[in-house]
């Protein structure tokens, strides 16, 4: 029994004897593969994964030439590795999800404000307030990109960093304008006075040649109606009030009127363009994606004011932000990338390429954005752009509810109390 225990205290102090060892090497520079990550992270060196979708290779490369920028100019040590997966009709963002919820999402990636619910409900997105207060580029972005980031989340806080935008306003046509007499509306009412004036029967046969307007009546002309909604004081969570009604009688007193072509019930985005370069219409309603055609189609009689404003003032906003997953370790330098591409060179450089609407002030400014007049007009409708309520059915109601609705009511089949009814609870009851 004496030598049994003689054996056992051996075995123990061998034991601890390897242990010791094993802790004197530890501490001279033996690591594991883990204690080599942690500090490689304490000397500064962080590498973030970001997800990215481009329209074209030539985005491609864009991205990957501003990521291999402030690869080599930021002074903090941080690595972007972009991975561009295709937007795919939207699949993006339910790729993103998937991947974000199954523990294999990125750091960071570009984002839509449509996914933000999905996303924050699942508590994926880390909480951007604090960052953005001690930001010293804060300010350099227009106060209502925020209020617009906050109203997506559907909480007081902020989830999405803002990027770049597509801004809906007015072309027109110079010519006709001074052909009719006007000047440019910088009012509602008076826009509402130069679609009357700019329809015309230019050769006297008794058949108008030029309306005055070109309204989309067919899916995806929920954004520009909406201007009229809010001009009239009215708005998209309360569409059965007697302000949106009457911005809504407008609409419908457009059509009836005879100040819009009669195929306006079915008109989609390529239909109201056509109109507009064949010279059918005097105005329309798009943003600076169609700038380049206008400009070969007409030279220099053609340009763009925005959505005058009334009681109220609004214009349909298009999006592409950054998010920062809750998931990973490295927050902080996540968002020196995010605010890169917000206010930094990344920001200038990605929409001089690309044509979008940038959202930092300064590089606004630049001649660039302020010689182009399409660009300077979506500048100035910052301040009151924003998006439709983002809910449960706001997809159904943008594809099925407001054009059914919308065509029955410029076809005077509803009225518009009941019209505005109808779209008020498609779009904010369950």
């Amino acid at each position: 029994m004496k030598k049994i225990t003689s054996l056992l205290v051996l075995f123990i102090l061998s034991m601890v004897l390897m242990a010791c060892t094993a802790s004197i090497n530890s501490s001279e520079g033996t690591t594991t593969d883990e204690d080599n990550s942690n500090e490689s992270d304490s000397d500064g060196e962080v590498t973030l994964n970001y997800w990215y979708w481009a329209d074209n290779s030539e985005y491609s490369q864009l991205m990957q030439d501003i990521i291999t920028e402030f690869n080599e100019t930021n002074d903090k040590g941080i690595t972007v590795v972009g991975e561009e997966y295709p937007w795919d009709g939207g699949g993006y963002s339910d790729t993103l999800f998937t991947a974000a919820m199954g523990g294999g999402g990125p750091d960071v990636a570009a984002f839509k404000l449509t996914a933000t619910p999905l996303f924050t409900a699942n508590n994926l997105l880390v909480n951007l307030d604090q960052f953005i207060n001690d930001w010293e580029d804060k300010d350099d972005i227009e106060e209502n990109l925020y209020d617009v980031m906050r109203d997506a989340s559907g909480t007081d806080s902020i989830y999405v960093m803002p990027w770049n935008t597509q801004i809906l306003y007015v072309y027109y046509r110079p010519s006709i304008f001074e052909e009719a007499g006007i000047e440019v509306p910088t009012t509602y009412e008076e826009f509402l006075k130069a679609v009357e004036k700019t329809t015309m029967d230019t050769d006297g046969d008794g058949t108008t040649d030029i309306y005055g307007f070109g309204m989309r009546g067919a899916t995806g002309g929920h954004e520009p109606w909406g201007s009229f909604i809010y001009a009239r004081g009215g708005n998209f969570e309360d569409l059965s009030s007697e302000e949106a009604k009457q911005g809504m009688q407008d609409f419908v007193d457009l059509y009836s009127g005879g100040f819009v072509p009669p195929t306006a019930t079915t008109d989609g985005f390529n239909e109201i363009i056509a109109n507009f370069k064949s010279g059918r219409t005097a105005m329309t309603i798009h943003h600076t994606g169609s700038a380049a055609e206008m400009i070969e189609t007409f030279g220099e009689d053609v340009s763009a004011f925005p959505f005058p404003g009334g009681e109220g003032q609004w214009t349909s906003m298009g999006d592409t932000n950054n998010v920062i997953f809750e998931s990973t370790e490295h927050k902080e330098a996540a968002f020196e990338w995010v605010s890169y591409l917000a206010t930094g060179k990344g920001q200038e450089d990605w929409n001089v390429a690309t044509g979008n609407v940038p959202v930092s002030k300064t590089v606004q400014e630049l001649d660039f954005f302020q010689d182009d007049d399409f660009m300077r007009v979506s500048i100035e409708s910052m301040p009151y752009a924003g998006i439709v309520p983002i809910k449960d059915t706001t997809t159904e109601w943008i594809n099925v509810a407001w054009p059914n609705t919308i065509s029955s009511a410029l076809l005077g089949d509803q009225s518009v109390e009941e019209a505005m009814d109808s779209l008020q609870k498609a779009l904010n009851e369950k």
